[in-house]
């Protein structure tokens, strides 16, 4: 009698699974999410067509930007707002009808942080919910 050998002198069916090729369709699978991913986030580039549209529509569509200066000035997209007194009424009027308008608000780094705070306060008041600020990455 052979030692590891049923008494029977049947042999006796090894019932072991085989993972070589679980293993090999994982790996496949995976070199495919990874080769996929980068592609989700960058989309495709594409010639769009250009539609004429009108400019109040382009103007929901954009964020709204403050900006305060080195020197202090405040202004709303290009134009200077002389008093930030006159912050509130003319970003209420720029707002109007358009109360989930992003606004984002860009502030020279040497501006002092209790004039941004101001601005920030005032662009609060004028029933802002949306507001960002700019900043920039650092150089590498």
């Amino acid at each position: 009698m052979e030692l590891g050998r049923p008494a029977t002198g049947r042999r006796s069916s090894l019932s072991q699974i085989n993972v070589t090729p679980f293993v090999d369709v994982m790996l496949v699978l995976l070199i495919i999410f990874m080769v996929t991913a980068p592609m989700l986030d960058q989309g495709v580039q594409v010639d769009l067509p250009e539609v004429a549209e009108s400019p109040s529509l382009l103007a929901q569509q954009e964020p709204l930007v403050v900006t305060i200066e080195r020197s202090g000035k405040i202004f709303i997209g290009k134009a200077e707002v002389k008093q930030i007194s006159k912050l509130g009424p003319v970003l209420q009027q720029a707002l109007k009808g358009k109360p989930d308008r992003e606004v984002f608000l860009e502030a020279d780094q040497k501006v002092p942080y209790g004039r941004v705070v101001q601005v920030m306060a005032a662009v609060k008041r004028a029933g802002v919910e949306k507001l960002g600020m700019v900043t920039r990455l650092p150089e590498e």
